[in-house]
């Protein structure tokens, strides 16, 4: 196994103007695992705990309980031992870049990071290219790409530095639905080109359904439902199976959506 995650409980200090008023309770004894090369998708509504199950995950928050297990070791030590093995893709691409780096320096910021310094401009080239973006680009600025651009530089970045392990925390939520098929059809290629491991966090249950293997439902701090892709049908849980209810068309079981039909032309956006 992979990565496992094990009985995480984590919780907030509660707003209450000037006076303490509690906790505030966001996961609730989390236990789930992922195989290698196996993508994971997380699913839940606003406020579910997935963003902070994620933040955990990635070690940017400690639980207040239980444990994230990556082979064999806690995932702290695993990161160390690993150094860009594990990376993060997050919703808001703007935010997520400086705005005064070229996009050379926004890619070889990892890389540089994790010991890579050798031949970074030919690196930096075939990354972009990888990710569907010209060379050209290398010296731009993020203001001067569209969204669905700046998308493909954080992903490049992403794996820059050869990751075992990725995070798409909402990678695809602020970008129109076009630039998100595209988008979707490039991390599943990337995916078996390299080899990765993804947790893929989203609310959109088609888009997820259509990259994913398994799928998780979150809700109220609780996973609900563990299933397999094209075994949605099953879905016992009354929380899960109004999640489904509300997706028409559903891709599910035989009718599982196919990223290659019905996309625009792929076009650099």
């Amino acid at each position: 196994m992979f990565m496992q995650v094990e009985n995480v409980y984590k919780s907030y200090n509660k707003e209450g103007g000037f006076f303490y008023s509690g906790k505030l309770d966001v996961l609730k004894g989390i236990d789930f695992s992922i195989k290698e090369g196996e993508c994971v998708g997380l699913i839940g509504e606003s406020g579910s705990g997935k963003s902070t199950l994620s933040r955990v995950i990635l070690g940017l928050e400690k639980p207040k309980q239980g444990s994230v297990i990556i082979e064999g070791i806690s995932a702290s030590k695993w990161m160390k031992e690993n150094r860009g093995g594990m990376s993060v893709v997050f919703q808001d691409y703007t935010s997520s870049v400086n705005p005064f780096f070229t996009i050379k320096n926004i890619i070889a910021e990892p890389m540089i990071m994790a010991g890579d310094k050798k031949n970074l401009h030919e690196k930096i080239c075939a990354l972009l290219e990888k990710v569907g973006l010209p060379s050209t680009m290398i010296n731009k600025y993020p203001h001067e790409l569209s969204g669905g651009q700046l998308q493909r530089v954080c992903i490049a970045r992403a794996i820059s530095t050869h990751p075992k392990f990725v995070v798409l925390d909402e990678a695809i939520s602020s970008l129109d639905v076009s630039v998100q098929s595209q988008i979707l059809e490039l991390l599943h290629k990337l995916k078996h080109e390299m080899n990765m491991t993804y947790l893929f966090v989203a609310h959109d249950l088609q888009a997820v359904a259509n990259l994913c293997d398994r799928i998780l439902f979150l809700h109220k701090g609780k996973i609900v439902e563990d299933l397999a892709s094209d075994e949605l049908a099953l879905a016992t849980n009354d929380y899960a199976q109004r999640l489904l209810n509300s997706v028409m068309p559903l891709c599910i079981g035989k009718n599982k959506c196919n990223l290659n039909k019905n996309l625009p032309p792929l076009q650099v956006v």
